[in-house]
């Protein structure tokens, strides 16, 4: 049990305890406990062996005997006998936007609401009207919350099945039979939601029940689903299905990329190979009866008179046309990147200290970074008041000096308020080398109304960046609506970057629109959204995103130079 469960166990039960109306301390002591642990940059176990866990600020004796008995033991009887005392049914309901516990624990000791078939049934019936802090819309928005669940059930965000994936990946590439092998289907695809995690690899077929038996065996199988020769498939203990198949090496190439798909780019392939009089399956290309082999992918595309086609941009969306032209360019790569701006230190809610963040950066080797803490209007995330700015500022600068290697930047995300204007003054405003801005409230306007206020924020002089434009959460919360191709052309006309949010609950700007931001000669900036070190990493599935809305490196403005950067910022 590493510290990331124990945290987890500990948020938990803060919820539990909350669910059963318990005091009000002991709760935000678990809560409190939870962020501790979670923010801990030693080895909680070393912490547990050493006894010394009273050196962390906030984990009193109580908690201190919880942790050890969770390092010692793997579980907590605490912690089950909660679990045992309020319905598991409780914990679903919790994921429904806007219901949080004291609500939920309200619908439980009124309606005897336990499951979120109950909770959908009592909305219908309007039995939610006679709650106390329940009306109409609250009911309305609640049938809402439980539609996206049900319309996002067996989906899981693309980090998900990236990680998981790349993991069963590097487990298979133990065996000594695999001869090759590789994420396909949506995950290489690089979309933002997948299904399922599809894997291929190559092997001798006397070599194929062996690799399946290995496969079926791993250590986070939760249940396996079917075995056989060709395919397995099995759930993992996270809840997403993994599915192999094993070919022949000769047939790796075809199968890589047939079911790496997509369904439309492989249709639209066949008919261009029909129409060369060639025929194209996961098996091969065949002139006739006869297969003609190749070594890879790139092969592949060559025997069709096509520019190689990277996976992310096969989507039946012109890359074909594209690629018959060689019109294809080279795609934007993570070592192109060569610093962030969208970055969060302890000065509001993120973990850590702005001196942390600048040697993360520099042990990456960007050669910038920015730091970017919220504004004032964000009060929930501990927004920074002018006094705070100042200091920070003055934070900054003494670290510029002591860290001359690397160029450090002074930003904000501003919160784009109701009518569009940004969250200071203009006197505080051009204290920054650059403002991102942002939408984190009223996200209901209607279209017309939510455009105009965007657009006069992109108006405004000091905004460099518009911060995850659409406000999406993927599985959880749809973009607000927005006319997006006139907020896309009012960046192009008042020269502002469009960030491609990294967070991959947002990645935001969507890929879709992503090409038509480019086409307007708009720079992106992909950006991590970092609350903590581990999150600037996460400019991975931004990179991801870049590629699949066709972005290069030219149209990335943190993968220009810091003379580029500069004269950018001052403009």
């Amino acid at each position: 049990m590493d510290k990331k469960d124990v945290s987890r166990i500990l948020n938990e039960i803060g919820v539990l305890l909350e669910l059963r109306g318990e005091n009000h301390f002991k709760i935000r002591a678990y809560f409190n406990g939870a962020r501790a642990i979670e923010t801990l940059q030693e080895d909680i176990q070393t912490l547990v062996k050493e006894n010394r866990l009273q050196e962390i600020k906030g984990i009193g004796k109580g908690l201190q005997e919880n942790i050890i008995e969770l390092i010692n033991t793997g579980g907590l009887e605490y912690y089950e006998e909660l679990k045992d005392s309020v319905p598991e049914g409780l914990f679903e309901i919790l994921k429904i936007p806007g219901l949080g516990p004291k609500k939920v624990k309200v619908l439980y000791e009124e309606l005897d609401i336990k499951t979120i078939g109950e909770l959908e049934y009592a909305c219908l019936e309007n039995r939610l009207l006679s709650l106390k802090g329940f009306g109409n819309k609250t009911q309305n928005n609640i049938l809402e919350g439980i539609e996206n669940l049900k319309k996002y059930r067996g989906k899981h965000l693309l980090s998900t099945g990236i990680n998981f994936g790349n993991m069963i990946v590097d487990e298979l590439k133990k065996h000594e039979h695999i001869i090759r092998i590789s994420l396909a289907g949506s995950i290489r695809r690089g979309k933002e939601v997948v299904k399922d995690i599809d894997i291929i690899a190559s092997c001798n077929d006397k070599n194929r029940k062996e690799i399946m038996d290995y496969f079926t065996s791993l250590e986070h199988v939760e249940k396996i689903i079917n075995s056989g020769n060709t395919k397995s498939s099995i759930i993992l203990t996270s809840g997403i299905n993994v599915d192999l198949r094993l070919v022949n090496d000769m047939e790796y190439p075809y199968a890589l990329h047939h079911f790496t798909g997509s369904k439309e780019h492989n249709t639209a392939l066949r008919q261009k190979a029909k129409g060369m009089g060639l025929k194209i399956n996961e098996y091969g290309i065949f002139n006739g009866d006869e297969r003609i082999d190749v070594k890879d992918e790139e092969k592949f595309f060559s025997i069709l008179k096509l520019q190689y086609i990277e996976p992310e941009l096969r989507e039946n969306m012109g890359e074909i046309e594209a690629a018959e032209k060689g019109k294809i360019s080279k795609l934007i790569e993570l070592k192109d990147i060569k610093g962030v701006f969208h970055n969060h230190s302890n000065y509001s809610d993120g973990t850590n200290q702005i001196e942390e963040l600048i040697q993360a950066a520099i042990e990456r080797d960007f050669k910038y970074i920015g730091i970017s803490d919220h504004s004032q209007s964000a009060f929930y995330a501990n927004g920074l008041k002018e006094k705070d700015i100042m200091k920070q500022h003055r934070e900054i600068e003494e670290l510029r000096k002591k860290y001359p290697e690397i160029k450090i930047y002074k930003g904000i995300e501003s919160d784009i308020l109701l009518d569009g204007s940004l969250d200071y003054d203009d006197d505080i405003l051009s204290s920054f080398d650059y403002v991102i801005g942002s939408i984190h409230s009223n996200f209901n306007l209607d279209k017309s109304t939510m455009t105009k206020r965007l657009i006069t924020a992109i108006e405004n002089k000091y905004l460099k960046i518009l911060g995850h434009m659409t406000g999406r959460l993927l599985l959880s919360r749809k973009a607000y609506d927005l006319d997006i191709k006139k907020a896309i052309q009012a960046c192009a006309e008042n020269n502002v970057v469009i960030e491609i949010n990294s967070n991959p609950h947002r990645l935001d700007l969507d890929w879709r629109m992503c090409k038509y931001a480019k086409d307007l000669g708009v720079k992106l900036s992909i950006e991590p959204d970092a609350h903590r070190i581990s999150g600037i990493d996460d400019i991975v599935y931004g990179i991801k995103t870049a590629r699949k809305g066709w972005i290069e490196a030219k149209d990335v403005l943190n993968a220009m130079d810091v003379d580029y950067i500069n004269d950018f910022f001052n403009t």
